[in-house]
């Protein structure tokens, strides 16, 4: 077994940011929500799902917030048992798997007679992938040390971005050429891209399962692992009540984290509804988001070595804020609005792999040095992110709803971050964190 430490080791762990990250951006956010709201789109704008009525943008909002609410309920509960028993790795590989195959299910999502595949595996798949999360993020405090670990997740995230940029451009050559493959049904290239997908994230994710350890503290559990994983459970909720740093973290991360995925979710809507550009301009957008994502994830994992993880977190922040406020700010008349809508997706790619590689890293950093719990106290990280997301896309849909438009939207998630700024301000610094 390789040592905590050790490179290949680190190497093996970040390579499955690699493997997963084309899930976020060719699923999540570039080609698959293009394909269902071509397909699933009626003249009513109204479709029918079990029985009843839904819009059909709402149907999918519901599903994922269904799929992340899911995730919420379930990760405490398995990563307790998963720290008792001592066999995340296991758990690691099921929702891979179960994220993996039912990508590669959304094949067989070929119109709106077929709905219902695309409904249930979207939730699958979103439960496969964020509930993967959990067990491999709770892997960074085992394989590296404290004064590693913003590089190493900031490696992990360089791999992720890498990555999906590279499946991405495969899948939009064949989405936008299908010619170029011989391709003649409509449907065909971005079902081709979910196999694509599918395929990527597990073939690869098989490097890391090589090299990760099993049972890292040697767990050896008794039969009745379900109710001593719920002990296990407790005992890390009254743990993190007795750590004001680790709940003042908690509480900053809620907030910044309901801008962030916000925004991640939403920003090629807002683009495509408030400042009317065209597929092709989001499509840029998204790349140059992913781009700029892998300088900022390694400039801002370098800072955080000379200022300190909390400062470096503070300027993240700023700038999220400020782009939020120049977002509100666009004209779709100005005829320059389509560069500036480049220029603030430039320095929200910078911030976005810099807020990711630093809440992660600083999170772990913040666990106790004693602790074997990592798994389960990593799985309210990942809840408050999850709540975050359903509470972010709540706010922004009422806000449309009673102003109509999207602009006030905009303006609510500039206002989260300003408070996460804030929070974050009465934290005190320790000797990993400063």
């Amino acid at each position: 077994m390789l040592e905590r430490g050790d490179k290949k080791l680190i190497n093996s762990w970040a390579f499955y940011d690699w493997a997963n990250s084309v899930y976020s951006l060719v699923i999540s956010t570039a080609v698959f929500p293009i394909y269902y709201e071509s397909i699933t789109q009626t003249d009513s704008g109204v479709v029918n799902f079990l029985g009843m009525q839904f819009d059909n943008t709402s149907l999918y909002t519901y599903a994922l917030s269904f799929s992340f609410l899911i995730v919420a309920f379930i990760s405490p509960i398995l990563s307790g048992i998963a720290d008792y028993v001592g066999n995340k790795k296991s758990y690691m590989k099921f929702f891979c798997y179960l994220g993996s195959i039912s990508v590669m299910m959304l094949f067989f999502f070929k119109g709106i007679e077929t709905l219902w595949v695309g409904i249930l595996f979207s939730i699958l798949a979103s439960i496969g992938f964020w509930g993967s999360l959990v067990f491999y993020n709770a892997y960074l405090p085992e394989i590296a040390y404290n004064d590693q670990q913003d590089e190493v997740s900031a490696k992990g995230f360089i791999y992720g971005y890498t990555g999906s940029v590279i499946l991405l451009l495969f899948n939009l050559t064949m989405v936008m050429k299908p010619e170029w493959f011989n391709i003649t049904d409509p449907t065909l290239a971005p079902r081709i891209s979910f196999l694509t997908v599918g395929i990527w994230w597990m073939g690869f994710a098989q490097v890391t399962f090589k090299k990760l350890p099993y049972n890292t503290y040697n767990k050896k559990p008794k039969n009745d692992y379900i109710f001593r994983g719920f002990r296990e459970l407790k005992k890390v909720i009254k743990e993190i009540q007795n750590q004001p740093n680790l709940l003042n973290f908690l509480v900053s991360f809620f907030l910044y984290s309901i801008g962030v995925q916000s925004i991640i979710l939403l920003a090629t809507i807002y683009g495509k509804s408030e400042i009317g550009l065209p597929t092709s301009s989001l499509i840029i957008t998204i790349i140059i988001i992913q781009l700029v994502g892998i300088l900022g994830a390694y400039i801002f994992s370098r800072l955080s070595k000379i200022i300190g993880n909390i400062l470096t977190l503070k300027i993240t922040i700023i700038i999220w804020a400020l782009a939020s406020f120049s977002a509100y700010y666009l004209d779709k008349n100005d005829p320059d609005v389509q560069l500036k809508f480049y220029i603030i997706s430039g320095f929200i790619g910078l911030v976005l792999g810099a807020i990711q590689t630093l809440s992660r890293s600083t999170y772990s950093k913040l666990l106790p040095e004693d602790t074997e719990d990592h798994t389960t106290y990593f799985s309210f990280f990942d809840v408050t992110e999850k709540i975050a997301i359903v509470w972010g896309t709540f706010i922004f849909g009422l806000a449309i709803s009673v102003t109509g438009s999207m602009r006030t939207s905009i303006l609510l998630l500039a206002l989260f971050f300003v408070a996460s700024f804030i929070v974050l301000s009465f934290m005190k610094k320790t000797h990993y964190v400063k």
